[in-house]
């Protein structure tokens, strides 16, 4: 409930910042979206489905991620990144975890993936405590959660009860966003799987943290900005712009903040700064040009703490994206997540 009504705050606040500069037609289209709710989830999806086969579930998630993010703080956003990924492919499924030749993880998109070995980690405890009962899907979505909370970001319940897919192909890795889409393609992708514009727009807020390489973002600081290009990049401020050429002049293997004013801190920068064309992915600068995420955009960056209550609200909706569970026999729960278990036997 609390939810529904952040969501119907910021569809207000859009109406404000919209319709009273004569843009009546575009909030037609942000009040006829669906509202985020608190429990958009499957129902065999449950709260408490661990509690009694495996109470110590999340104190041993929480424990294994804090000491792997002590020496790492970038795999924080890491897992929110493989989480993502392994999301938007195919459903919430732990395909993404698959490691065979033809699989997700071997397609030259996931190549940046990072947290797998995080995720084994936690698994490998979890078997001790809870042998074949707990999914590498639910200990990821878990864990995607507590490496937001260690970032300074939100909390919110995970309900439990995916299973793991037993299939992962390498092409339809290609179904995630690679950052170079139009706002038109970015929706009707996130339409495909039930999400909506706000969460297109909130869940790209992502990128308050974590770092992209230099090389993946080549195009955007040199063919697009100098015609050379058949797609038309936004712009980038000059001094950010000289910033970036110089930094990934020779080393297209370096990385650049995703958030370049607090690159180490969950809040919603990310958005002020594309008002100030800061926004190093062209797929994020365009959230600030388009019409329709402009309102949202503005509205995220006068109100921050609606994006910290509307990412978990978000993130919920994300998790449930055609997750298997109950007697679905499409599902396993893996022993081992790089496997499926007639690998293991």
């Amino acid at each position: 409930m609390k939810s529904s009504v952040l969501s119907l705050f910021l569809l207000s606040i859009i109406c404000t910042t919209s319709c009273g500069h004569g843009e009546e037609d575009s909030f037609r289209t942000f009040s006829a979206l669906p509202i985020p709710e608190t429990l958009p989830f499957d129902n065999l999806l449950s709260f408490d489905y661990y509690n009694q086969r495996c109470p110590q579930l999340e104190q041993i998630i929480h424990t294994k991620l804090k000491q792997w993010v002590a020496k790492d703080h970038t795999l924080a956003a890491s897992l929110l990144r493989l989480h993502f990924h392994d999301c938007f492919a195919t459903g919430c499924d732990a395909s993404i975890l698959l490691n065979h030749e033809g699989s997700e993880r071997r397609a030259e998109a996931s190549k940046t993936l990072r947290g797998f070995q995080v995720i084994d980690d936690i698994k490998v405890e979890v078997e001790k405590s809870c042998p074949a009962i707990v999914s590498c899907t639910d200990i990821l979505t878990a864990a995607t959660r507590d490496a937001t909370v260690l970032l300074g970001g939100p909390y919110w319940r995970v309900p439990y009860g995916r299973k793991d897919s037993r299939i992962s192909n390498v092409k339809d890795a290609e179904m995630v966003p690679s950052g170079r889409e139009s706002i038109t393609t970015l929706l009707e992708l996130f339409q495909s799987r039930g999400l909506n514009l706000i969460d297109l727009v909130v869940l790209s807020g992502a990128h308050t943290i974590g770092r992209t390489s230099c090389g993946a973002i080549q195009r955007r600081l040199y063919q697009g900005l100098n015609g050379t290009s058949s797609m038309p990049y936004p712009p980038l401020d000059d001094h950010y712009l000289d910033f970036l050429q110089r930094k990934c002049r020779c080393a297209s293997g370096d990385y650049v903040d995703l958030d370049a004013t607090t690159p180490t801190t969950f809040d919603s920068q990310f958005y002020a700064n594309l008002q100030k064309n800061m926004g190093l992915l062209s797929t994020d600068q365009m959230l600030y040009s388009d019409p329709r995420t402009s309102p949202i955009v503005n509205s995220l960056i006068g109100a921050p703490s609606l994006f910290i209550h509307q990412f978990s609200a978000s993130m919920v909706r994300l998790a449930n994206i055609q997750v298997l569970s109950g007697l679905d026999e499409v599902g396993e729960i893996r022993t081992n997540c790089n496997f499926v278990n007639s690998y293991n036997t």
